[in-house]
C-alpha cells in the first residue's frame, strides 16, 4: 500500500487536519451520547420537544407532507423493532435454541429487544433532525394531497400493530417486563436466618 492510501492520511503519511477534526467531533458526540444514556426521561423529553418544533414548522410552512409521512413510516418501523424480540419465536423450531417461557414453572428469560431503547431513541431523534433539515430545501416539498397520506398512515399503523399484537399473543411474550416476578409465601424465610 502506498502512502496516502489509507483513510485519514495525507500524501505524507500524517493524518490530515480535516480527518483529525471529524475524528474529534465524532469523539465528542459519542462522549455526549454516553453521558446521556442513564437519563432516558430527559432524552425522550428532548425528542418530544424536537418533534413538536418539527410539527409546528411543517404546520406553519404548509408543506413537506411527504417528508413527514416518510418520518412517520420510519418511526413506525423503529417502534415495531422495539416491540419485537431479538430472536423471533416463529422462526425457532421447538428443539432448537432458546425459547420464551410458556408455562408458569419454566425458567425466567428476560425479554431481549431487537432494537434496544437507546438505539430506538437515537435513531428516532436522528430521523427528526434529518426531516427538519429537509424542510429547508424546496426540492423535498413535493405537492401531495395530505389527507390521503394521513389516512394511509393510520391504516398502515392499525394493520401493523394488529399483526404485532397477534404475534405477541401467539408466542406469549410481553415487551414491557420489569424483571422476574417474585411471589411472597405465607412465611417470611428471612426470620429463620435472623436467629
Amino acid at each position: 500500500m502506498s502512502e496516502g492510501d489509507s483513510a485519514g492520511e495525507s500524501i505524507h503519511g500524517k493524518t490530515s487536519v480535516v480527518a483529525a477534526f471529524f475524528t474529534r467531533v465524532g469523539q465528542v458526540y459519542q462522549s455526549w451520547l454516553d453521558k446521556s444514556t442513564p437519563f432516558y426521561a430527559m432524552r425522550w423529553a428532548g425528542t418530544l420537544l424536537l418533534t413538536l418544533v418539527y410539527m409546528i414548522r411543517v404546520y406553519l410552512l404548509q408543506g413537506w407532507y411527504i417528508v413527514t409521512y416518510a418520518l412517520g413510516i420510519y418511526h413506525l418501523n423503529l417502534f415495531i423493532a422495539f416491540l419485537s424480540p431479538k430472536v423471533d419465536p416463529s422462526l425457532l423450531e421447538e428443539d432448537e435454541g432458546p425459547s420464551l417461557p410458556t408455562k408458569q414453572n419454566e425458567e425466567f428469560r428476560p425479554f431481549i429487544r431487537r432494537l434496544p431503547e437507546f438505539k430506538f431513541w437515537h435513531s428516532a431523534t436522528k430521523g427528526i433532525v434529518i426531516a427538519m433539515i429537509c424542510t429547508f430545501f424546496d426540492a423535498f416539498n413535493v405537492p401531495v394531497f395530505w389527507p390521503i397520506l394521513v389516512m394511509y398512515f393510520i391504516m398502515l399503523f392499525c394493520i401493523t400493530m394488529k399483526r404485532q399484537i397477534k404475534h405477541m399473543v401467539k408466542y406469549r411474550y410481553l415487551p414491557f417486563t420489569h424483571g422476574k416476578r417474585t411471589y411472597k409465601g405465607k412465611e417470611d424465610t428471612g426470620k429463620a436466618f435472623a436467629s
